[in-house]
């Protein structure tokens, strides 16, 4: 591999580990020291293999510079601390006080992180686990907003860039910047500690890890960015961080159930997308792209997730998923997906579940009976709607199928759903049957 190459594959696998680890040793509150000080190593990388070509081994050598530069830091920050800071203090004037107040203001490590130069910054593969496991249950701190989670989690847990975390969210680099600002402090209001929450809150905090690994996978999922290779690292992210829970004392059935939905939608990615990057719908997808060995890591975890008393909607989920990673189109595949609609529409409502239940209904019922109740859900400005609404009236009425589907085009963002829709409206038949 190429050091232009490299160095960005490093990045996006070594930056977020380093930052977990860092963050640990010198404290939450210092997260951007942790970062600055990762980014540093990454640069002098690039600078020194540039010159000298690429070390034997890449990883350790960025993890020898990474304890390196945070050593000299602790050192630098130690003597402040314990010579320069005290003379301030004893000066007279309004100079030495604005002096001391703007040292403490820039973010600069305090005596008791900075009296610990001597600790190994410890990098081994257990510790850098444990690291991202316990700063994922930092991050989703009750204190701290969903959105905010979500691109912490991007941010330090993932290794993405702002700008990337901006075309994920389809909004400018801006509002990213505020966002994490903001949770940032509210990180240095609350106090808020890297380890893992006492038995007392550790089922309410995983529920809230749960549901950012849920949404992470989302944005990646059902993301409107033309950015194709950065949607499917995303789901990939979410289910790199859903093992790290499995694996860890916080395994649950919840856990597992979220995993498996993962893995069951990840399995089609490849048959989403046609050649020409043109959207494939779910009846046109070539069966033979979807990866069965994704499907049968899906199978075990979801077996794994059929344990203890509580349903939660990761089980309905990943069992809508199971079911339609099953090639044969038949009645009996879709009586089993819609009674599974039934019963997450009953568990926890929403819009969308309860369209995409009127899916299951045609092909259970006839699309009559489906048309009726998807015209009741009245989703206006939603362009899944109007594109299944087409869909449901093509061979019944081409004139309302005409009609939904150019709603859905004008409502759509994206090329490939554009085109896809615009080839659902040329391939209707001329009259109906």
């Amino acid at each position: 591999m190429q050091n232009k190459e490299l160095i960005p594959d490093l990045f996006r696998t070594e930056y977020r580990k380093i930052v977990s680890v860092l963050c640990k040793h010198f404290g939450f509150d210092q997260m951007e020291i942790a970062e600055d000080l990762a980014s540093d190593t990454f640069l002098t990388a690039a600078e020194t293999w540039g010159q000298k070509g690429v070390p034997a081994n890449p990883t350790a050598w960025l993890y020898t510079v990474a304890k390196n530069r945070a050593k000299n830091y602790l050192k630098r920050e130690n003597i402040f601390q314990s010579k320069i800071v005290p003379g301030l203090k004893g000066e007279a004037g309004g100079l030495a006080g604005a002096t001391a107040s703007d040292a403490r203001a820039s973010g600069a490590i305090g005596s008791e992180a900075a009296g610990s130069i001597e600790d190994e910054i410890d990098l081994s593969p257990q510790n850098i686990t444990d690291s991202q496991l316990q700063m994922m249950f930092a991050i989703c701190h009750p204190a701290i907003s969903p959105e905010a989670q979500v691109g912490l989690s991007l941010r330090i847990l993932c290794g993405f860039g702002i700008e990337e975390i901006a075309d994920a969210f389809l909004t400018n680099k801006e509002t990213v910047n505020k966002r994490l600002f903001r949770a940032k402090e509210k990180i240095r209001e609350e106090k808020i500690r890297i380890e893992m929450p006492g038995p007392s809150e550790i089922e309410s905090r995983l529920a809230a890890v749960l549901t950012t690994i849920y949404l992470l996978f989302n944005e990646g999922y059902y993301s409107l960015s033309q950015n194709t290779s950065l949607r499917k690292e995303l789901c990939f992210e979410a289910i790199r961080l859903c093992y790290m829970v499995i694996e860890s004392e916080s395994n649950t059935p919840e856990a597992n159930a979220l995993l498996s939905l993962m893995l069951f939608h990840a399995s089609r990615f490849d048959a989403r997308l046609d050649k020409n990057g043109e959207l494939v719908l779910y009846g046109q997808q070539d069966t033979s792209l979807w990866n069965s060995d994704l499907i049968s890591k899906g199978a075990y975890f979801l077996n794994r997730s059929a344990c203890g008393n509580n349903l939660s909607k990761y089980h309905l989920e990943a069992g809508i998923a199971f079911w339609n990673t099953q090639k044969d189109d038949t009645k009996e595949k879709w009586e089993h997906v819609l009674q599974l609609y039934n019963l997450l529409l009953q568990l926890e409502y929403s819009p969308m579940a309860a369209l995409n239940r009127t899916y299951a209904l045609s092909k259970v019922n006839g699309k009559e009976e489906a048309i009726r109740e998807a015209e009741e859900l009245k989703l206006e400005g939603n362009h899944f709607y109007f594109a299944l609404l087409g869909e449901l009236y093509t061979g019944v009425d081409r004139e309302k199928a005409d009609a939904h589907f150019r709603r859905a085009l004008a409502l759509s963002k994206t090329p490939a759903e554009q085109l896809a829709l615009q080839k659902k409206i040329d391939e209707l038949p001329v009259k109906d049957h």
